[in-house]
């Protein structure tokens, strides 16, 4: 069964680790099954396409998945990395930046 992250689709993240560490970009897609997550501008690899009726072909750049755990969310305030948290107001969860204790949603 898929596991449920803390970080979703169109947060802002910072790699912590890996050749792209200290990169920051926004999260384009989740894979929960594959326990990663696709982050704008960061881990980009050479992929060599074979050419169909709308793409030419050739060597594209693009985005590969890293893992969930070598990326961190980005605190609103600060700006540096930070853990997410949960608090339940008005009957609703949200999710809270435990460094600053702000809302993040």
């Amino acid at each position: 069964m898929a596991e449920k992250f803390k970080i979703k689709k169109g947060d802002q993240v910072v790699v912590t680790t890996g050749r792209d560490k200290g990169r920051r970009g926004e999260v384009i897609e989740v894979r929960r099954t594959e326990n990663r997550v696709l982050v704008q501008g960061c881990n980009i690899v050479k992929r060599h396409t074979r050419a169909t009726q709308d793409n030419p072909g050739g060597i594209i750049n693009k985005e590969a998945p890293l893992h969930i755990s070598n990326v961190s969310l980005i605190d609103p305030d600060s700006g540096q990395a930070t853990r997410v948290g949960y608090e339940v107001k008005d009957g609703k969860k949200i999710r809270i930046a435990r460094r600053s204790g702000k809302a993040l949603d």
